[in-house]
């Protein structure tokens, strides 16, 4: 039996050569979202340890602040 309703070719085509280019281009997509959550955990990464070093930065300006303190008491009589 034949097909009732024939589809054109160009309508085909134009359909392939869209999924064509769809399958083409997912590598590249990937690749692409790959390297953006790369690079954008790497620049966490970075903010992070920036943070961690200020924070140690205040405590040993307290630790100092406190030893120098202990160190001059040493002389002082009670």
């Amino acid at each position: 039996m034949a097909d009732p309703l024939p589809v054109n070719t160009q309508i085909t085509d134009a359909v392939t050569q869209t999924n064509v280019k769809v399958v083409a281009e997912a590598p590249a997509q990937a690749i692409a979202m790959l390297y953006q959550v790369s690079s954008h955990s790497t620049g966490l990464s970075l903010q992070n340890a920036v943070h961690s070093q200020q924070a140690l930065n205040q405590i040993s300006n307290a630790v100092v602040s406190k030893a120098a303190t202990l160190i001059m008491a040493i002389g002082e009589k009670p």
